[in-house]
């Protein structure tokens, strides 16, 4: 494989799951870890992908605020239209982070009066100048990486609240391994967050469906909503909707 065909797969990898480990490219690219690193250090260096400890990021998701080149924007606003139906006046949300969300919080109308909990220090900002929303940051180490908090500080303070409903996106949803991330300390906080909420909304661009990372964050089973960019009624979502998920 070219170089150019290297590093336009690798861009794809990493926009659409916004973090990528060096040793799951070498897998997929059949090349070695070496390889891989140069590959991420001379795009990181023409501002292709943020380069990090162990793999890359999405330059969108780690500056969403700065970059207006964001992956697959108009799905992530589709998707961020379809979620904000299911916030109803007084309910209590509990919110991840990333471009979708800051899409979707963004969209609230302003006669809304609800209380949001985030772990998004980005979320929050979003949210600072909606007149009738309460919005509550639960703090703690900041990953600098995935721009939330995560932390023993995080999972001891959600334990104590119960949520309406909890929206979070993913970097992986499939049948067989449920929904999926490849950081442990995010994974912990989503499982965290699952626990404390009465409804689970899973949001999630087409592409990421049938998709999988190492580490699972939870069964289908315990999604109450699936809302992607499609159409609910497409054909890729049927078997999603066999497993009595709500799709949007």
């Amino acid at each position: 494989m070219l170089k150019k065909e290297r590093h336009s797969l690798i861009i794809k990898q990493v926009n659409l799951h916004n973090k990528v480990l060096s040793a799951d490219l070498a897998l997929q690219l059949n090349v070695s870890e070496d390889t891989i690193r140069r590959d991420l250090n001379e795009m990181d260096e023409a501002g292709e992908i943020v380069k990090v400890h162990g793999g890359a990021l999405s330059r969108s998701y780690h500056y969403p605020f700065k970059y207006s080149d964001v992956y697959a924007a108009d799905a992530k606003k589709k998707i961020a239209h379809k979620a904000i139906s299911l916030i109803k006046d007084g309910m209590v949300i509990l919110t991840g982070g990333g471009t979708t969300m800051i899409e979707m919080v963004g969209m609230l109308p302003k006669t809304l009066s609800a209380t949001i909990f985030t772990i998004s220090p980005l979320v929050a900002l979003q949210l600072a100048d909606h007149p009738l929303i309460t919005v509550i940051l639960i703090g703690g180490q900041f990953s600098k990486n995935s721009q939330v908090c995560v932390g023993p500080q995080v999972t001891g303070y959600l334990n104590e609240i119960r949520f309406d409903f909890c929206f979070l996106g993913t970097n992986g949803i499939s049948l067989s391994d449920g929904v999926t991330d490849s950081d442990l300390d995010i994974v912990q906080v989503k499982k965290s967050m699952i626990r404390s909420s009465n409804k689970l909304a899973v949001m999630c661009i087409a592409e990421k469906l049938n998709s999988s990372q190492r580490i699972r964050v939870c069964e289908l089973s315990q999604i109450s909503c699936l809302i992607t960019d499609l159409d609910p009624t497409d054909q890729i979502l049927q078997a999603y909707s066999r497993e009595n998920i709500q799709l949007y």
